[in-house]
């Protein structure tokens, strides 16, 4: 049976999904500082300084949280900065 998508957007929303659906999680430490993390999450993963402050603190307080979405590809580059700079971070 084939399928036929009539607006040409809902392929690009398919497609992306499809590629999309890898994850960077940052991983609680005991090792550095808030101001630490925010600073990296800003300089690596281009957030803004609210959007680094608020993943520091649900990865205090929840153990976890996802700061970047993309392919393998992009994501395995910004996974190997953060464990770099000794922040605990996998793909998922």
């Amino acid at each position: 049976m084939e399928t036929v998508i009539a607006d040409p957007k809902e392929l690009v929303v398919a497609v992306t999904e499809t590629v999309s659906c890898y994850t960077v999680v940052l991983h609680n430490d005991d090792v550095n500082t808030f101001d630490f993390v925010i600073d990296t999450l800003v300089d690596v993963c281009s957030h803004s300084s609210v959007q680094a402050e608020q993943c520091a603190y649900l990865v205090h307080f929840k153990g976890k949280c996802d700061v970047k979405r993309g392919t393998f590809t992009d994501l395995k580059a910004i996974r190997n900065e953060l464990n770099r700079r000794g922040l605990t971070a996998t793909i998922e």
